[in-house]
């Protein structure tokens, strides 16, 4: 925003402070002469220049001096608070200098510089820290956003080389069944498709651009097994659903989403035969909480938190047929905190993983407006 230059915040608070010394001491002049010199016989009028020296003498102290007095005592009073206020703003204002110049280089530079103000808590130290933890978490979510651009550059890249090389084969070899090489075309371009739709969904979700609406999760958990009913069949997997009706405000569409994705990941990463999912809704003081469990083998505790990370993958899948995109917990945890919840990731002690959804209730939302 372009603006107009004006004063100066010191130059401000200096003339401030010396205007109230000035403003305090007329008062008080003001008081001396109404309760101690009003009524004597003396005149208040100045009669020569001479009168001015006359306050030195303190035989000659009395309310036809007290003009003359008053004034060089407002002068003094006026010089006196423009220099010391002058000083004085600047020793108030250093934190907010310091926090200026880092803005400044923090705009022209890393985001690593943090301004790490000294001294006891006050508004500038407050503001000072609330800068920093602003700068860090800006310097994580930058960081994500590079690792998760370069993620989808390398996923991207995977299908679209693999198309040119099976067009390079079949322009070098025109005898070549075209059959086959349709089909793996269709199969990577398949895939290249599901990736940018996964983009573009994690994308909506992290915008919050959807329109709300009442929501039961346990008829989404049902209408998510439904779907994938028969995927896990034929992987050798059982889906046990339960639960009561446990209604949330948000998306539809993007919470059948997120529900989808969590029965599909535990159908993926399951035992190779006899796996387990178990779907569990339930309703709790102001939170709706969706659980889905399965099993599969051990995953170590350092590595259930990283895998919201887009792109990120857990061990390798016992069901390599269908063997997603590497964005389906990230969607999730995008999902989620669109929707104003908590996702929770913890590993079984007998193998396998349970993710927990914590919604804020329908009724939650009602008290809040």
């Amino acid at each position: 925003m372009d603006r107009r230059q004006g004063l100066s915040v010191r130059l401000k608070l200096t003339l401030s402070y010396a205007g109230f010394l000035v403003i305090a001491g007329a008062l008080l002049l003001t008081a001396v002469w109404v309760f101690l010199l009003r009524g004597r016989s003396q005149s208040l009028i100045v009669s020569d220049l001479s009168d001015f020296l006359r306050v030195f003498d303190p035989s000659n102290f009395g309310p036809v001096v007290f003009v003359p007095a008053g004034i060089l005592v407002l002068a003094f009073l006026l010089v006196f608070g423009l220099v010391g206020g002058w000083i004085l703003a600047g020793r108030m204002l250093a934190p907010l200098i310091r926090i200026t110049d880092a803005t400044r280089k923090v705009a022209n530079g890393p985001l690593s510089h943090r301004i790490r103000l000294p001294g006891r808590r006050d508004e500038f130290r407050e503001l000072a820290d609330s800068f920093d933890t602003m700068l860090a978490q800006l310097e994580a979510h930058v960081a994500e956003q590079q690792r998760f651009a370069a993620n989808a550059s390398h996923e991207l890249r995977t299908p679209l080389a693999v198309t040119q090389a099976l067009l390079d084969v079949a322009r070098d070899d025109p005898n070549r069944d075209t059959g086959e090489l349709v089909e793996r075309l269709r199969v990577v371009n398949s895939r290249a498709i599901d990736l940018t739709e996964a983009l573009l969904l994690l994308s909506r979700a992290n915008q919050r651009s959807f329109t709300r609406e009442h929501v039961d999760l346990s008829l989404l958990a049902e209408e998510a097994t439904e779907t994938l009913l028969p995927l896990a069949e034929e992987h050798d997997v059982t889906i046990e659903t339960s639960g009561d009706t446990s209604t949330t405000i948000g998306s539809p569409s993007l919470l059948l989403q997120l529900t989808t994705n969590l029965l599909h990941n535990a159908i993926g990463h399951n035992l190779p035969e006899q796996g387990i999912v178990w779907v569990h809704t339930s309703v709790r003081t102001d939170t709706v909480v969706l659980t889905v469990e399965n099993t599969g083998e051990k995953l170590p505790s350092q590595l259930v938190p990283t895998l919201t990370e887009p792109f990120r993958r857990g061990t390798e899948r016992l069901h390599t047929g269908h063997a997603g995109v590497g964005l389906g917990l990230a969607i999730v945890e995008s999902i989620t905190h669109a929707h104003d919840g908590t996702l929770v990731l913890t590993p079984r002690p007998a193998g396998g993983l349970r993710v927990t959804v914590h919604l804020p209730a329908a009724s939650a939302h009602v008290r809040q407006v």
